[in-house]
């Protein structure tokens, strides 16, 4: 069961064990994997790894080894797709609020599993999405 969307940052930052990662979102991921339970990542997210791996703001690696788990069936962190139900939810996530694209995607995830979202960003946080950090 998903418990929790994290953001592109989240999920790099717990991949690479990077300690910019808040206790609590480590906490509240390792916490989910203990109880059985998955953390979602968004597609959206794969591809935004791809630009910052492009600008040199994250290992070029990144996003092989994020995929590579991903197909593991025994990691507990599964892809949530980009589709009609997450766009549907958009409408929901302020634009004002939250104005970049992926990151108003990964929120509408969130709301679309109605989960909270794992995200240091502070639009995000700031907004009525239910958020961990």
């Amino acid at each position: 069961m998903i418990v929790a969307v994290a953001d592109t940052h989240t999920a790099v930052w717990y991949l690479f064990n990077n300690p910019k990662l808040s206790v609590r979102a480590r906490q509240a991921i390792e916490g989910a994997f203990r109880e059985g339970n998955e953390i979602g990542v968004s597609s959206i997210s794969l591809a935004e790894m791809v630009y910052l791996a492009e600008k040199g703001r994250i290992p070029s690696t990144a996003v092989q080894d994020l995929i590579r788990r991903l197909l593991d069936a025994d990691y507990p962190v599964h892809e949530l797709p980009f589709d009609a139900s997450v766009a549907q939810q958009m409408t929901f996530v302020n634009r004002d609020e939250v104005p970049d694209m992926p990151d108003r995607i990964v929120a509408s995830a969130g709301l679309r599993y109605n989960v909270a979202v794992i995200s240091r960003d502070e639009k995000i946080r700031a907004s009525r999405i239910r958020t961990i950090w």
